[in-house]
C-alpha cells in the first residue's frame, strides 16, 4: 500500500482548518491535494485526535501482520495435507 505524503498530524490539522470555517477548496489548494482525496481522508480521520490516529495506524499495522501470519499458516497446512495425501 502506498504511504501517504501527509502525517496524521497534518491530515487532522487540515480537517480542523476546514471545520473552523475555511472552504474545502481553499484547504485543498493550500495543501496541494484534490477535494476527493480530502474527503477520503476526512472520512477516515474525521473526529479523531492525533493520539487516536496513531493508535489506529498501529492497529492497522498489527492487523496486516496477523493476516500475513494466518495466510502463511494456512498455506503450510495445505502443503502438509498434500504431502500426506500423496504418501
Amino acid at each position: 500500500m502506498r504511504k501517504s505524503r501527509f502525517t496524521e498530524e497534518q491530515i487532522i490539522g487540515m480537517i480542523k482548518e476546514q471545520e473552523a470555517g475555511l472552504s474545502t477548496a481553499e484547504v485543498c489548494r493550500k495543501h496541494g491535494l484534490s477535494p476527493a482525496t480530502f474527503y477520503k481522508l476526512k472520512a477516515k480521520y474525521g473526529g479523531l485526535e492525533v493520539s487516536d490516529a496513531r493508535r489506529l495506524r498501529q492497529l492497522e499495522d498489527e492487523n496486516s501482520k496477523l493476516k500475513r501470519l494466518l495466510a502463511e499458516t494456512v498455506l503450510e497446512n495445505a502443503i502438509l495435507k498434500d504431502l500426506l495425501g500423496k504418501a
